[in-house]
């Protein structure tokens, strides 16, 4: 008689199932998070969404607020193949001009933002719950946590604008990711997320670096339109009227 060979057990296929399942979860939540607002949407709507048991969700995430920090965290990492961070501290370590690591800051600002500022302003419209407060708080933190390194990066490129330490530099670049900047410039006055990734980029550059006028592409551009404004001043016949004596 054949023994029969034991049935081999494929971890990556259910690891990959899991994930898959995870993300279906997390897309179903999005979608209702922000149709039906925070306190509207329950497990079991986002359940029957997603193909998934409420059991898996509370099993998984604990919960709207688990579920919700989740959400979170996916979002920053971006929508390209390698996290938003990971690209971030690439362009740290490998990018020597100052001015183009700020304004690669406003590239990556652009990617994240439209993905992560709705769901923190939906943690801050339900603030009287524990949890969503300690989110927003936790959220806050790592973010300013990472603003500062990226500060210390860019000290260690350059000499920062008079007057300015790591601290305030990266009190600055948190303001300037913030999602209620978002919120008002994209959401409420609608610019297009490019041109708000442009406007922190160069205002980065305005308040932290110290203009070098010879090779500042901005500075030339303005050094040429005054020039061009005074030659058109000088070519222009001034009327002189004189005053006759009565």
């Amino acid at each position: 008689m054949e023994s029969v060979k034991p049935r081999r057990y494929d971890a990556s296929r259910r690891r990959e199932q899991a994930r898959r399942t995870r993300h279906a979860i997390i897309d179903a939540a999005r979608h209702r998070f922000l149709h039906d607002g925070y306190t509207a949407t329950t497990i079991t709507s986002v359940a029957a969404d997603a193909g998934a048991s409420a059991d898996t969700i509370y099993k998984t995430f604990g919960g709207k607020a688990g579920l919700l920090r989740a959400m979170c965290e996916d979002a920053l990492t971006g929508a390209g193949p390698v996290p938003a961070e990971e690209r971030s501290d690439a362009m740290q370590a490998a990018e020597s001009d100052p001015a183009r690591l700020l304004r690669g800051l406003g590239t990556l600002t652009t990617e994240v933002a439209p993905r992560i500022a709705p769901l923190l302003l939906l943690a801050t419209a339900a603030e009287s719950d524990p949890a969503l407060a300690a989110l927003r708080a936790d959220l806050e933190t790592a973010r300013l946590a990472r603003m500062t390194q990226v500060a210390r990066a860019l000290a260690g490129k350059t000499q920062l604008r008079a007057g300015r330490s790591v601290e305030q530099a990266a009190d600055v670049m948190w303001a300037y990711s913030s999602p209620e900047l978002y919120r008002l410039l994209v959401l409420t006055r609608g610019w297009s997320p490019e041109r708000y990734g442009e406007f922190v980029g160069e205002s980065l550059v305005d308040a932290l670096l110290e203009r070098d006028p010879a090779t500042d592409p901005s500075t030339s551009d303005r050094r040429e339109e005054s020039g061009a404004t005074e030659s058109a001043l000088a070519s222009e016949t001034i009327p002189v009227v004189l005053r006759a004596d009565g």
